[in-house]
């Protein structure tokens, strides 16, 4: 029988007892170092005074510096989306000394959303499922919830208009994104496709999966509901009912996997916004949302995207949608580069708001690590 070759040429094999006390070790010195930084994180609320709430502690834009210190400084072995997610959660504790964020999503429990609120704030801020992007809205300007977090677009089916909508009338600010890898499976109590009748799920999934559908489940009726986690809900009340949702809603509705991923697109991507009620300082590399309404006259829209094309400043997407009072007038969602509050957009701003048209800034923010 041959030997085994050691990794490196000369290398002694290491003796399992040693390399579990060292391991036991550095567990150690990490476990007192975490409990140092939670020491520090709490004189960080010490130092800013008696505030109102766990909100008046949150600054997005430190997380976010933080978190590309760490990508900066990694050589591996570990994935740079492995170190932002262990330091998300160590930094998601710290900020719970003083009180759990509250996070508004659309729920029931199980859904993508929710996916991005852990993504985003980590699973020490407290998830506050809602029935309707509205109502996240609605809960956040009520001060119900400190932050909503809300689909705004997907790779592949585009923008959810309803979100845009909303942004239209609410005074919420824009104050992050998360961008969100889905994957779609679909889910029933038995397992089984031939046990299937009715398939439930949101309509932009059944968009998302309408390709492995026509191929696979082309007789099985389909139904739109108001979230997956909605529909994983029915679907675990009869065998011949499933639902097209992720992981998370089978493991939190006990349900088995039929298939999966079924999703047309392997880079099925959805960008959610983080929203609340106030803007927050520059994080060194940030992006902008406008919302603009221009006046009906002849080049009237490349007046808004000049002054940012002659600064070099990159636009990244831009959308109507019609503008409400007012028929058949259209308002322009805008997404750039750079923050409000520094040049060269503070400078392209103020040049496009000498036109005459209406420009509102609805959030600067860091753009989304990983």
């Amino acid at each position: 029988m041959a030997k085994k070759k050691d990794d490196k040429a000369g290398e002694p094999k290491p003796e399992l007892g040693q390399v579990r006390e060292q391991i036991d070790s550095i567990d150690s010195q990490i476990q007192a170092l975490i409990a140092q930084r939670a020491h520090w994180a709490h004189q960080v609320g010490k130092a800013k005074g008696k505030l109102a709430a766990a909100v008046d502690y949150y600054r997005p834009e430190r997380e976010a510096q933080v978190l590309r210190q760490v990508v900066d400084r990694n050589d591996g072995p570990l994935a740079d989306e492995v170190l932002v997610r262990l330091f998300r959660e160590v930094m998601s504790a710290c900020l719970a000394q003083q009180e759990p964020l509250k996070i508004g999503y659309l729920g029931p429990e199980g859904t993508f959303s929710q996916q991005a609120v852990h993504k985003h704030f980590g699973h020490s801020a407290h998830g506050l499922p809602l029935a309707s992007i509205e109502e996240v809205f609605e809960s956040v300007a009520a001060g119900d919830a400190d932050f909503g977090v809300v689909p705004v677009e997907n790779s592949g089916q585009g923008t959810i208009q309803m979100t845009l909508d909303l942004f239209l009338t609410s005074p919420l600010r824009i104050c992050g994104e998360v961008e969100l890898r889905v994957n779609q499976y679909l889910l029933s109590r038995t397992g089984r496709l031939e046990d299937v009748d009715r398939i439930y799920s949101h309509a932009m999934s059944l968009a998302q999966c309408s390709g492995w559908l026509r191929a696979n489940a082309p007789h099985i009726e389909r139904f739109s509901v108001s979230s997956n986690a909605e529909a994983a809900r029915r679907a675990r009340k009869a065998d011949d009912s499933a639902a097209i949702a992720g992981e998370s809603a089978a493991h939190v509705y006990g349900l088995k996997k039929i298939a999966g991923p079924i999703q047309d697109r392997s880079d099925n991507t959805t960008r959610f916004m983080v929203v609340g009620r106030e803007s927050f300082p520059a994080s060194g590399h940030d992006r902008t949302s406008l919302l603009v309404f221009i006046h009906d006259r002849p080049g009237a829209l490349y007046g808004v995207l000049e002054p940012l094309a002659r600064r070099g400043i990159s636009m990244n997407r831009i959308e109507s949608r019609p503008a409400h009072g007012h028929v058949w007038q259209y308002a322009f969602f805008i997404d750039v580069a750079g923050h409000c509050d520094e040049s060269p957009l503070k400078d392209a701003l103020a040049e496009i708001g000498e036109t005459g048209d209406s420009v509102r800034v609805l959030g600067s923010y860091p753009v989304a690590i990983l």
